[in-house]
């Protein structure tokens, strides 16, 4: 090649299409890969600080990445919080409806629904964890969000623990006490004997039946308690005192019905528990006090058995007609009565227990066994029920079970108190995750207006004008015609000079 000579004008018009060529090619990579700057050799001032711009909105992409699952963390508690609250409110009310009943058996059963509601908050607080990290679940569930590369920049949240409702740094409810059940029994019987009074009225003085004198003894003895002694004409003296003197002895029933002449006397004491009432004469006129099934050698016994299902209640020594039974709890809430008649039986009494919520009662061999889910209290208007286990004074039958803790009011006032301290703190706690929330959320949106400044910012430095870059391209392709039009132009002149030698 070094053999042909070109003249000045093709070289020049070669040159300027080769030039044209470079800048095509050039502008046609800009234009293919959007960029002015595709290395360092394009421009390496621009290429490097790009590429530290777009090295740094990396970084801060992957930080953002991570501080998009933290708002998720936080807004799992927020919401774990939200609900709980919601429980919390429903235990509140439960309480208050407690406050409105005095019945003991439905408190208990409101405590019972009040640990239910507790249960559920735990729950609630160990499944609200997002990733692995639980901001309800306590120690080793911190959250640390970092916002800058070096990581000097950042937010720690710190976790409660709500898988516990008893901790103290916590929510502090406790679980209320719901009580233990318990049993007991009392015992129907009944032993009748008949003491006969000829042509004697209540009135009467004892001294006007015949083997009576002042200063005789008379002993009643209910084979438990001491005998008790009274003297004639000192401390009992008519027929009516004879009568209050027996109806004194508990569980025991004495009646005098005048046109029999007769005092009948009705034993409820246990069952083959004897009762004996006797005399002793003073004078020596007479040892017999009664006849006909009455006193017998100066003594009357009496021997209870036990009372059927379809014995009448009336019966048996605690009971008479228009007494009433009732059933109250702890409270004095009253949950039934029974009035009776002289056709009320025991299965009445039992199917009546029957009905109490929180009371079940069974009959056997004439005793009534009782099981509570709460303290019951069965009374009646006479003194005489239940001599089996009482003394005189008491006219009852207790059942005593361990108490609810929403058994008084004081109780449920105080569980109150703890609710509403709860709901201060899950509304504290709230606010702290919603602060924690939107700070993460404002550096999140800061983060990413950085990140879009340092890509605008790169690309400024490398990005190529498209528009610019096509106009270049027209111009190029312009300038090449022209180039390859004064190349030809250069080459006919060459051309006609030759000829000439031709």
């Amino acid at each position: 090649m070094s053999d042909i000579v070109l003249t000045s004008a093709v070289r020049e018009n070669l040159l300027s299409l080769k030039s044209t060529a470079q800048l095509q090619s050039k502008t046609q990579n800009r234009l293919a890969t959007g960029l002015k700057v595709n290395s360092a050799l394009d421009n390496p001032n621009s290429y490097f600080t790009a590429a530290t711009l777009n090295a740094r909105a990396s970084d801060l992409t992957n930080l953002l990445d991570n501080m998009g699952q933290a708002i998720q963390t936080i807004r799992a508690a927020d919401d774990g919080i939200s609900s709980m609250t919601k429980l919390v409110e429903s235990a509140k009310a439960i309480a208050n409806q407690a406050l409105q009943t005095q019945s003991v058996y439905q408190r208990k059963t409101y405590a019972q629904q009040y640990n239910a509601i507790l249960n559920q908050i735990e729950d609630l607080a160990r499944d609200a964890g997002y990733k692995g990290k639980n901001l309800l679940a306590g120690d080793g569930n911190d959250l640390k969000v970092i916002f800058n590369e070096d990581s000097t920049s950042n937010l720690k949240v710190q976790p409660v623990d709500y898988t516990d409702t008893s901790l103290s740094t916590g929510l502090s409810l406790t679980d209320l006490a719901t009580g233990a059940g318990a049993t007991s029994s009392f015992n129907l019987n009944s032993g009748v004997q008949t003491l006969d009074l000829p042509n004697l009225q209540a009135s009467s003085n004892l001294t006007d039946m015949a083997g009576w004198y002042d200063g005789d003894i008379v002993t009643i003895d209910d084979g438990v308690s001491a005998p008790q002694t009274f003297t004639v004409g000192t401390d009992i003296t008519t027929v009516q005192d004879y009568i209050n003197a027996i109806n004194d002895l508990p569980g025991v029933k004495a009646t005098f019905d005048e046109g029999d002449d007769a005092i009948t006397v009705v034993s409820g004491l246990p069952a083959g528990q004897a009762m004996t009432i006797s005399k002793d004469t003073s004078s020596g006129n007479g040892s017999a006090v009664a006849t006909d099934g009455g006193l017998t050698a100066g003594t009357t016994t009496i021997t209870p058995s036990a009372l059927t299902a379809s014995t009448t209640l009336i019966s048996s020594g605690g009971f008479e007609i228009e007494d009433i039974i009732y059933i109250t709890d702890s409270n004095g809430y009253e949950a039934a009565s029974l009035e009776i008649d002289e056709n009320t039986t025991v299965d009445d009494l039992v199917s009546l227990l029957k009905t109490v919520k929180g009371l079940d009662a069974t009959f056997a061999a004439g005793q009534v066994s009782l099981i509570g889910d709460i303290s019951w209290e069965i009374t009646s208007t006479n003194r005489d029920f239940n001599i089996d286990d009482f003394t005189q004074s008491k006219q009852s039958v207790s059942l005593t079970a361990t108490p609810s803790d929403f058994a008084q009011d004081t109780d449920i006032e105080r569980t109150l108190q703890a609710i509403n301290n709860a709901l201060d703190v899950l509304r504290s706690d709230a606010s702290d995750f919603g602060t924690s929330l939107s700070t993460v959320q404002i550096r999140t949106d800061f983060t990413e207006e950085l990140i879009n400044t340092l890509e605008v910012g790169a690309g400024a430095l490398t990005i190529a004008d498209m528009n610019e870059e096509g106009a270049n391209m027209l111009a190029l392709q312009t300038r090449q015609q022209l180039s390859s039009t004064a190349l030809s132009l250069a080459s006919q002149a060459e051309q006609s000079v030759l000829s000439l030698f031709g």
